[in-house]
């Protein structure tokens, strides 16, 4: 069965957060390797890298760096309507 997009975008915001792939896996109670495979579905799915990955780092794209930025300004434009 395919995952939805939801699931790999809060796996997306966490590593974000935390540019760990190691802390975002212990927030949700995942491995490493299973947050690495939600990130690559998310990116396959969008058509751009998010995340660049070495063996000691993690750091957000351009396109990462946007998303994040619409994602919070989606998130504060919400709670202005309410």
């Amino acid at each position: 069965m395919r995952r939805g997009a939801l699931p790999d975008l809060k796996t997306f915001f966490l590593v974000a957060e935390h540019l760990s792939f190691r802390a975002a896996a212990e927030r949700l109670e995942l491995t490493a390797p299973a947050i690495s495979h939600s990130i690559r579905q998310l990116e396959t799915r969008l058509g751009v890298r998010l995340l660049n990955r070495t063996t000691r780092s993690v750091s957000l794209t351009d396109a990462g760096l946007l998303l994040v930025d619409r994602a919070a300004a989606g998130i504060r434009s919400d709670f202005r309507r309410h």
